[in-house]
């Protein structure tokens, strides 16, 4: 399972304020299988295979357009890892293990 951090920015709203952006885009998310989410306060974490983290972010990018912006940025990471299962809780999980063990 892959990991993935997107970013979606709407420009040229006529606003400071994207949250309504943000609430819409996370509903999208709601509709595509085969992925869990997690909202971050400067993004948007996606797990599952990477052809559904491609087809979450291809949703996520079209959701400002059809909320009225003209133009859109996004910004997408995908960590694969394929040796062992990954999840972004079980990274935290790792360094938070360090720091208890003083190995950092």
């Amino acid at each position: 399972m892959a990991i993935g951090e997107v970013t979606v920015i709407p420009i040229g709203t006529g606003s400071t304020s994207l949250s309504s952006y943000v609430a819409d885009m996370q509903r999208v998310l709601q509709t595509v299988e085969g992925i869990t989410f997690e909202l971050t306060s400067m993004g948007t974490i996606i797990e599952g295979p990477v052809s559904r983290i491609l087809a979450a972010v291809e949703a996520l990018h079209e959701s400002p357009f059809n909320a009225g912006a003209q133009r859109v940025s996004t910004s997408l990471k995908i960590d694969d890892r394929r040796d062992k299962p990954s999840t972004s809780r079980s990274k935290l999980q790792s360094v938070e293990q360090k720091l208890q063990d003083g190995q950092v």
